[in-house]
């Protein structure tokens, strides 16, 4: 009941603040020469960073290093969105709890056939949940194979050339800088876990976020829970993961750096088996800390699985 309140309170605020801010425009925007930019998360907030440069300005609806799956907007959130002049989303599933960020477009006026709205996991294969009542569903995660997150820089100079044509060339040397760079790590990643005996390739993580990241590299993921949600870590899903821990003869655990750690905890008393470190999943890190970029989350996350996986060997 209280949920259902809030949601109300927070669409009739959407609305308000939206007539209130149509007057400011003029006085805001409009003084700045940039293309206003706003991205669902932090994520899509670097890498359209990368690839616009100096020529854009651009705000992170939801806040580094918070759960993008879920999420209510900030009143400054709608006034940026009602004022950007595009819009970027992750799709496959990441921002339909709640229907939130539907609910924001259609506030904003950003809903229609021809808005400014692109979708940076287009043309990415999609993997697939496979959870009771969630099977056919997205997994949004794509953005951890770097494969795909070259697919996401392509997008996003493409719309940031169609929505800003003068800045063609900017965006098209930022972009080819940029995809070198990821490129390479994808290749040192590949060879990194390559090196690791094939039977001790195991990823286990409180949520299944890594599904893209396994097959990209080729090491099992194992989990509590397949996606975040209000039903999770619960003692069947606990239970199930110490059964393939024992199993496989897991040596080593790791928590995400956006996650409660309690779930993984127990389950770290519960066999033994050390957490060696925490990963990057759904945001990146704070400005100023590791892992505060998508090519340093990524750097990281290739490091910390691989050192302790081999640091646990038996």
């Amino acid at each position: 009941m209280l949920k259902t309140f809030y949601s109300i309170f927070i669409g009739v605020s959407m609305t308000l603040l939206l007539v209130a801010c149509n007057g400011e425009k003029a006085s805001s925007d409009e003084s700045s020469d940039k293309v206003q930019v706003v991205t669902t998360y932090s994520i899509l907030y670097d890498i359209v960073k990368n690839i616009g440069g100096d020529q854009v300005e651009v705000h992170s609806m939801v806040p580094f290093g918070a759960n993008p799956h879920e999420y209510d907007p900030l009143p400054e959130d709608v006034k940026k969105t009602a004022d950007a002049d595009v819009v970027f989303y992750n799709g496959l599933n990441l921002e339909a709890g709640n229907s939130w960020f539907e609910k924001l477009l259609g506030t904003t006026g950003k809903s229609g056939k021809d808005a400014p709205v692109f979708r940076l996991s287009e043309g990415v294969e999609p993997k697939y949940l496979t959870t009771k009542g969630k099977e056919g569903q997205e997994d949004p995660h794509a953005w951890l194979n770097i494969e795909n997150g070259i697919q996401y820089a392509k997008n996003a100079r493409d719309a940031l050339i169609k929505i800003d044509p003068n800045n063609k060339e900017v965006y098209e040397k930022n972009a080819k800088d940029y995809i070198n760079e990821l490129s390479a790590l994808h290749e040192e990643a590949k060879k990194g876990f390559a090196n690791i005996p094939e039977n001790e390739r195991y990823l286990v993580t409180s949520e299944g976020a890594f599904k893209y990241f396994s097959d990209a590299y080729n090491i099992k993921a194992g989990y509590i829970w397949e996606i975040n949600a209000e039903n999770q870590g619960s003692p069947d899903q606990i239970r199930q993961v110490i059964d393939l821990i024992n199993e496989k003869d897991i040596n080593v655990l790791f928590l995400e750096t956006s996650i409660d750690p309690r779930s993984m905890e127990t389950v770290s008393r519960e066999t033994g088996v050390p957490i060696g470190g925490k990963v990057f999943t759904d945001s990146l890190g704070k400005p100023g800390e590791d892992g505060d970029t998508y090519i340093g989350m990524m750097k990281w996350n290739i490091k910390t699985i691989a050192d302790q996986i081999k640091k646990h060997s038996k």
